[in-house]
């Protein structure tokens, strides 16, 4: 389900994983050529497939949006917001460096415990985040600073999840 944006009310936009994909190689490149630096983040809703499991697919997408509009909220308007297989998400942030980004995701990591899901009454759910950065154009290749999100993401989820982990690609190996 992707949403788009539209008059007053309408949901906010979710790009595809095409147009995250397409959109971080863009934003990567002009990173590189023009020195700024850029953020990759990956966010998982720790406990969905419980969700799924025990209430149904309707109830894990009332969560999902719900999590969108959280993201939204948290983010700013310059940043990107993507839907990846798996129901996680990918945020392109350009011009952040890490100590912001590490106020945000902690931020979102924060608000998702207040984040309240009728369908699901009493039941929290929590994110975990993988995130990576390029500061001044040292990592030469987009899917290094993805991939690097990604194993900073599984390292949450291994650590029991609801929190975030943020590491430069080239610490990664």
């Amino acid at each position: 389900m992707t949403r788009s944006t539209g008059p007053e009310g309408a949901m906010p936009e979710v790009l595809s994983l095409a147009q995250i994909q397409h959109l971080m190689r863009v934003e990567f490149s002009r990173a590189q050529r023009y020195g700024y630096p850029i953020v990759c983040l990956v966010v998982a809703v720790d406990q969905l497939g419980e969700v799924r499991d025990r209430l149904g697919y309707d109830v894990k997408e009332q969560v999902v949006d719900a999590v969108i509009d959280l993201l939204h909220e948290q983010t700013r308007g310059s940043d990107f917001l993507g839907r990846l297989p798996d129901d996680r998400f990918m945020i392109v942030v350009p011009h952040s460096v890490p100590d912001q980004i590490r106020v945000m995701a902690d931020r979102l990591v924060a608000r998702q415990r207040e984040l309240v899901v009728p369908a699901l009454g009493d039941q929290r759910l929590t994110l975990s985040i993988g995130g990576s950065w390029m500061v001044q154009g040292e990592t030469l290749f987009f899917d290094d600073l993805r991939g690097t999100a990604e194993r900073c993401l599984a390292e949450a989820g291994v650590a029991g999840g609801d929190q975030v982990r943020l590491m430069a690609p080239e610490a990664s190996l």
